[in-house]
Formats: C-alpha cells, sequence, structure tokens
C-alpha cells in the first residue's frame, strides 16, 4: 500500500509540472496579438520617407534683385488702353499669328515683398503692328500668385509706326497706388530713335525652340 500510494504522489507531481509548462508556452510577447515586431513591414497605404513629391505645374522662377524703396519707372498709358479686358493668362487665340513669347517674372512691393493676387493688365500690338480697338485681341489681365509670380502667353508684338516693339502693362496691386507702364526688347533698332524707351524698362528675353521667354520684375508702391 505504501509503495502504492507513493507511485500515485509521484505521477500527480509529474502532472502538475506539464501543466505548468504548457501555460508558460502560450503567453509571452513574441505571441501577442498586440505587441509590434521589428520586422513587422511598412502598410502599402504609408509613402515613402524619400518619396519624390509632385511637381509644381509652374516653376518658380529665382528671386528677383530688388532694391528697397526703388520702384519701376512709370510711363505714358497711351491712347489705346480698353477696360475690360477678360481674364486669362494666354493671349493667343485663333487668327493671332506671330512669334510666340512667355512673358514672366514677380511683382514687389517697396520692401521687396512679393505681393499677391495684384491684377496686371497687358495689351499690345498684332504681328503687323495694329491695335485692337473694336475688340480684346491681344488685351487681357491676369493676377500674380501667392509668391508674387506672373505668366503671360502672347506673341512678338510688331512695330507701331514711331515706336521700337513694346508692351503696355497695368499693375495693380491689392492696396497702394497702380503701377502704369511699358516694358521693351532688347537689341531693337528702334530703341534708340524712340523718345519714351527707356533701357531700365528692357526685359530679359531669351530664344528658344518655339519663341522667346522674357523676364521682368516690378516694384510698385504697395502697402
Amino acid at each position: 500500500m505504501r509503495r502504492l500510494a507513493a507511485g500515485i504522489l509521484v505521477l500527480a507531481s509529474l502532472a502538475l509540472t506539464a501543466c505548468s509548462n504548457d501555460d508558460h508556452a502560450q503567453v509571452g510577447p513574441a505571441s501577442s496579438p498586440t505587441s509590434p515586431t521589428a520586422t513587422q513591414p511598412v502598410p502599402p497605404t504609408q509613402p515613402s520617407p524619400t518619396q519624390t513629391p509632385t511637381a509644381r505645374p509652374v516653376t518658380p522662377l529665382p528671386t528677383a534683385i530688388c532694391t528697397p524703396g526703388r520702384f519701376t519707372l512709370a510711363q505714358t498709358e497711351g491712347p489705346y488702353f480698353k477696360a475690360g479686358a477678360p481674364l486669362r493668362t494666354s493671349l493667343i487665340e485663333p487668327g493671332v499669328n506671330g512669334t510666340r513669347l512667355i512673358v514672366t517674372g514677380y511683382v514687389m512691393s517697396r520692401d521687396c515683398r512679393p505681393v499677391a493676387d495684384a491684377r496686371m493688365e497687358f495689351w499690345h500690338t498684332d504681328a503687323q503692328g495694329n491695335y485692337d480697338n473694336t475688340g480684346y485681341r491681344l488685351r487681357g489681365h491676369l493676377f500674380t500668385d501667392a509668391t508674387g509670380l506672373y505668366r503671360l502667353e502672347t506673341i512678338v508684338p510688331g512695330l507701331y509706326p514711331g515706336r521700337t516693339r513694346h508692351i503696355h502693362v497695368k499693375v495693380l496691386p491689392p492696396t497702394g497706388p497702380g503701377l502704369t507702364t511699358q516694358t521693351y526688347f532688347p537689341n531693337e533698332s528702334g530703341n534708340a530713335n524712340d523718345g519714351i524707351f527707356n533701357a531700365g524698362l528692357m526685359m530679359s528675353v531669351q530664344e528658344t525652340g518655339d519663341g522667346r521667354v522674357a523676364r521682368f520684375d516690378f516694384v510698385v508702391n504697395a502697402s
């Protein structure tokens, strides 16, 4: 009887040890459903830290050189300004022929800060040197963006009798007085004989594969 009782005690002890080992096998950080693992993959919907951002539609130009308090020179409006020109960034429409021209740049304040939402009016002759005084061909207005940047698509104007090649511009900032002026092209034979021409209003112009690109920055007395 004593041997039987001892055997029963040994078997019971072994059974308790086995149950204790099974409990430890089912618990631990590696098997916890809420514990992250070092090799957990990044979810496919999460962008990579090195992902290239979407490119902007228009690449900003290099910051313009600006002298505080030095404004763009004003010039005569001329006889052919016409109020009510449509809002558009391209003056090219059916029937408008000529060398394609992109004019771009910044509008800045007297302390060289960008002027956003400045209204800019443009008008000039067609390729034959004629103004449209009955409609709005080669006339339009646009607004600068948050950085003061503007961009106009048009054509190279023709030569109006007695004048060198030029573009009329009005710049109307949200606050402060507006500016009326003209911009000019380099290397024009008429520049030397035009009594209104001013070299300080000459655009920087480059030839491209499909036309020309011009740059001019305006500094206005905006508050």
